[in-house]
């Protein structure tokens, strides 16, 4: 009963979270933003009543969406096959307002692979085995929900948009980051990458809830990819967060 009613009243923060962001305005050369939280509703609202637990021992905060993650599934890092297979869940996917034509939503029927988050679910299933075990003392949860892209479909990440515009969209990240901690309660959070690490230090400071980092398991890293799993094996092991 416990973890329903948690459920409801994260739905209900990522609601208020959703519209905050939607009425944010962004220029060039941000041709195309993306709201999961909008239009892959059905498979949030699955993914926090399955796996959302009241005072995990860790949080885990990532940036934002990437394409064929999050983006398709609406779960953080959420790699179409380890969503749908290992964490069973699978759910009709909308569609952004504006799709970009180098970047098609087509949900679990995507079969692009995300490789942070196939290397970060990869590794939970490894570990944990189940995905009930890792969830059962961890959440993973993004600080930002909305992904933006160029008219060429690269990628912009939202430490990279100017000032005006990212001012008042971290100022709604911010307030609802809080709001989920506040009401998830977790012993320590674990920023996947420096920029989380940095967002959740500022935001959660006077809480007094511990905040360390992960490496990001991200292509993009060439330290995550001489062998990530045993590099952030040993980051959480310093946190004390391996079973």
């Amino acid at each position: 009963m416990a973890q329903d009613l948690l459920a409801k009243k994260l739905m209900r923060a990522v609601t208020d979270l959703s519209s905050a962001v939607d009425r944010l305005t962004f220029s060039a050369p941000t041709t195309h933003v993306y709201n999961p939280l909008a239009y892959a509703r059905p498979a949030i609202r699955r993914y926090l009543e399955l796996y959302a637990h009241p005072q995990p021992r860790a949080l885990w905060l990532g940036m934002n969406p990437g394409p064929w993650g999050m983006a398709q599934t609406g779960v953080p890092f959420g790699e179409v096959e380890l969503v749908r297979d290992w964490m069973g869940i699978h759910a009709e996917i909308g569609q952004p307002k504006v799709p970009h034509p180098r970047r098609p939503i087509e949900g679990f029927a995507c079969e692009r692979s995300e490789v942070s988050g196939r290397r970060l679910y990869g590794w939970a299933r490894e570990r944990y085995g189940t995905a009930e075990d890792f969830f059962a003392t961890t959440f993973v949860w993004n600080y930002c929900p909305l992904i933006f892209m160029e008219e060429s479909g690269k990628n912009r990440t939202p430490d990279k948009l100017p000032a005006e515009e990212r001012e008042p969209l971290f100022d709604a990240c911010d307030a609802s980051l809080r709001k989920m901690v506040q009401l998830l309660e977790p012993e320590q959070i674990v920023g996947v990458g420096k920029f989380a690490e940095t967002c959740a230090k500022k935001v959660l400071g006077d809480l007094g809830i511990p905040v360390g980092t992960v490496l990001h398991p991200s292509p993009a890293s060439p330290i995550a990819n001489r062998g990530w799993a045993a590099q952030a094996e040993q980051q959480l092991s310093k946190l004390g967060l391996l079973p």
